[in-house]
């Protein structure tokens, strides 16, 4: 017997009915983003590893959890764990009109220890703006950001900011806090003490209680903020409380990532356990673009999971799965031939149709126009066939009649805009003339 297969670990097939919700909520994000004027940016899922490594060497994306690899001409490569900096990539590549503002969706790579809401291939929603360094654009990312929580129904989260300042701000901040966790050393988690050196930051954002509770009482780097780094994050601050998004500073917040500067924020879900509550996590990086080969250039982006906004609105149990993808199911008893012919009509007129295959039976086909969740069925018998007529049942009220072949689209559509009765969808129940047949 043939081996079988099953997905890799810490990945996961997404099949349809699901899928659909997928699909819905990519279609929400696409919405939003382009109301706030983003366009849609494709790249490749595969770049030059050097590409990545300027998320920082010391960071554990890049050590422990890059998916790289030697194609078959020797160039060392990567795939993609994260979409800004494929998208810094393409700016620096193709150098657009600024500012840049495009969105996109795409699978990323880490290899990690699969959880809930954390796999080793997860998908993500990303916004960016590239060429504008205007503290209000950090004020509409974050807008966005909750635009689309609002869209999706999502009610509990929290909103945290903080500020890296400039590369400046931040090597000052980097040594002065590196000192203070020397001499706590001995107090942290043992892979804590490992980043003290080579990546101090990163300390405070340990999940680690012992950690945790060292660093409570550590150094911020609002200490050692210059002017305009103060008033760049007091302008964003002012900005959101304009638009009436509330949101806390935590000084403690860092994200994971070497190329961040000024901007930092997450919506945390606060539906979700602590250690997986951060749904959309971003921020700016005006170094990254120069840092691949580009002039001094501004950007800011924020990237979001889907599995784990699914598990959110799980937890508030909104944003439930749309209902059927079918407005018609064809019933056909004869050839199949009608139902080739009606399908591919109400298709071209803008339905969605489906409908049965293989010959099977009446009391067969009008279950699966029930499973299907299709509001009309269209029944083409011998007699329907013969008559030039068919015969259209409306699934959710359990009525039906015969027309004119030539009328079923404008009969069809006719139904569809009637609602529906509270609670119905397609039934299996089979008409008079569906029962005649079978019993033939």
């Amino acid at each position: 017997m043939p081996e079988t297969f099953r997905a890799p670990i810490g990945t996961q097939d997404v099949l349809p009915p699901a899928s659909a919700r997928w699909q819905a909520l990519i279609a929400a994000f696409a919405g939003v983003a382009e109301r706030f004027g983003y366009g849609l940016v494709h790249g490749p899922l595969f770049e030059d590893l050097g590409v990545f490594q300027r998320l920082g060497v010391g960071t554990d994306i890049v050590r422990k959890e890059m998916y790289d690899f030697r194609d078959k001409g020797d160039r060392h490569m990567a795939l993609r764990p994260e979409a800004t900096a494929s998208v810094a990539r393409a700016y620096v590549q193709h150098r657009p009109l600024t500012p840049w503002k495009v969105w996109c969706v795409t699978p990323a790579f880490r290899y990690e220890r699969p959880q809930a809401g954390r796999l080793r291939q997860h998908h993500q929603v990303d916004v960016e703006v590239i060429g504008a360094a205007d503290p209000d654009v950090d004020v509409e990312i974050i807008s966005l950001g909750a635009t689309y929580l609002a869209a999706l129904g999502l009610e509990r989260w929290r909103l945290v900011v903080n500020t890296m300042g400039t590369p400046a701000d931040r090597v000052t901040y980097a040594q002065t806090l590196t000192a203070w966790l020397r001499e706590r050393a001995g107090d942290l988690a043992a892979d804590d003490r490992d980043k003290i050196e080579s990546h101090p930051l990163r300390v405070l954002d340990s999940k680690r209680p012992e950690t945790q509770a060292v660093v409570a009482g550590a150094p911020r780097i609002a200490d050692v903020l210059d002017d305009g780094s103060r008033a760049h994050f007091e302008r964003v601050q002012a900005g959101l409380t304009a638009l009436g998004i509330p949101f806390e500073v935590d000084p403690g917040l860092v994200r994971g990532l070497d190329y961040y500067t000024h901007t930092l924020f997450e919506f945390q879900s606060e539906a979700l356990e602590t250690a997986e509550s951060t749904i959309i996590g971003g921020g700016r990086y005006d170094g990254l673009v120069e840092q691949l080969g580009g002039p001094s250039t501004p950007g800011i982006g924020f990237g979001s999971g889907i599995e784990r906004m699914l598990l959110a609105c799980d937890a508030e149990g909104v944003f439930e799965a749309p209902g059927s993808a079918l407005d018609v199911f064809v019933v056909d008893v004869t050839d199949g031939s009608a139902a080739r012919d009606l399908a591919h009509e109400l298709r071209l007129a803008g339905l969605r149709a489906d409908r049965g295959f293989d010959g099977r039976s009446m009391k067969a086909q009008m279950k699966a126009a029930g499973r299907s969740g299709a509001r009309v069925a269209v029944i083409m018998g011998e007699q329907e066939v013969t008559d030039g007529t068919a015969t259209v049942r409306d699934l959710a009220r359990g009525e039906q009649e015969v027309v004119p072949r030539d009328q079923v689209v404008d009969r069809v559509r006719k139904i569809l805009e009637t609602p529906a009765p509270a609670g119905k969808t397609g039934t299996p129940a089979s008409p008079a003339s569906a029962d005649k047949t079978e019993a033939e």
